[in-house]
């Protein structure tokens, strides 16, 4: 480490160093005691997404964020959709534009289908075409009896998780054309399931389910359509939604005995938006520390 000009090219943030830490929901990104790695400081861009417009979904922080920025470093203009964090949201908006891209804040809920259409309806006026479409917004609360998930609670779960991503996708397939691409955000949860996350874990199965067949639809129109799968990640979802026990030592349980970080995901979606990803569609895409 002593000799390294940048010290996370060598050290990443251990499961030993996330403490137990509570935030209230939805929690701000600078509010994290151990913050997380998504300014893509270690990333080399190609300029493989060279004039492409592209729209994120729950992008004002963690994976949204680190993905934004690295489209800004391969060439895209980025359209940036939240819900509520309006601080880590100008945040984003701020780092995108330091590495030279232009971006388009949109603030909406995807729980509504008029949102959707609206969001992807500015982006078009804004930059005046869409190419990219990343289903990334997410809603989670553990519970560790079923009994316990309310009705209100599971119809935010899969109104914000799978009927958003329909909606999004529904909105932006007329401007879409052939070598566009559709990448959703799965998760490991969604093969392996969890005790604690049983609403959260079928939303992401669904999107896996999702994700294969719209592939199979669109692929006459050459449009590819995949999934990002991620293990445990550390963002601020993780100690504004799951119980401490579960956020100190975050990600201990991977073959790596660490968490990820939300930049270490962003190069996946790169590759699916890219055209070095041109024979991948259906691909659910692990990148999980090695849970299996």
């Amino acid at each position: 480490m002593a000799n390294s000009t940048n010290p996370r090219e060598e050290y990443r943030p251990q499961s030993s160093d996330i403490k137990e830490q509570q935030l209230p929901y939805p929690a701000s990104q600078e509010d994290m005691q151990q913050q997380p790695d998504s300014d893509l400081s270690n990333y080399k861009p190609a300029g493989k997404l060279k004039d492409k417009v592209a729209l994120i979904t729950g992008a004002d922080s963690g994976i949204g964020r680190a993905v934004a920025i690295a489209f800004g470093m391969e060439g895209a203009r980025v359209a940036v959709l939240y819900n509520e964090t309006d601080q880590d949201a100008r945040e984003t908006k701020r780092m995108v534009e330091a590495k030279g891209a232009a971006c388009l804040l949109i603030k909406a809920d995807v729980r509504s289908r008029q949102a959707c259409f609206d969001a992807v309806q500015q982006t078009v006026a804004h930059f005046g075409k869409l190419n990219i479409l990343v289903n990334n917004a997410a809603y989670q609360q553990s519970h560790s009896r079923l009994e316990d998930i309310t009705e209100e609670g599971l119809r935010r779960t899969f109104e914000t998780n799978i009927f958003g991503y329909f909606f999004m996708a529904q909105a932006a397939l007329p401007h879409l054309k052939e070598g566009d691409a559709i990448i959703n955000t799965g998760s490991i949860v969604g093969e392996t399931g969890l005790p604690i996350l049983v609403d959260y874990a079928s939303t992401k199965g669904a999107i896996h389910a999702f994700t294969k067949s719209l592939a199979l639809q669109l692929g006459k129109k050459k449009i590819r359509v995949n999934a990002v799968v991620p293990g445990p990640v550390w963002t601020p979802g993780i100690p504004a939604t799951m119980p401490p026990e579960e956020v100190e030592n975050f990600g201990h349980e991977v073959a790596l005995e660490r968490p990820g970080q939300p930049e270490e995901l962003a190069p996946a979606y790169v590759l699916l938006a890219s055209s070095d990803g041109s024979f991948m569609t259906g691909s659910l895409v692990q990148v999980t520390g090695g849970r299996l």
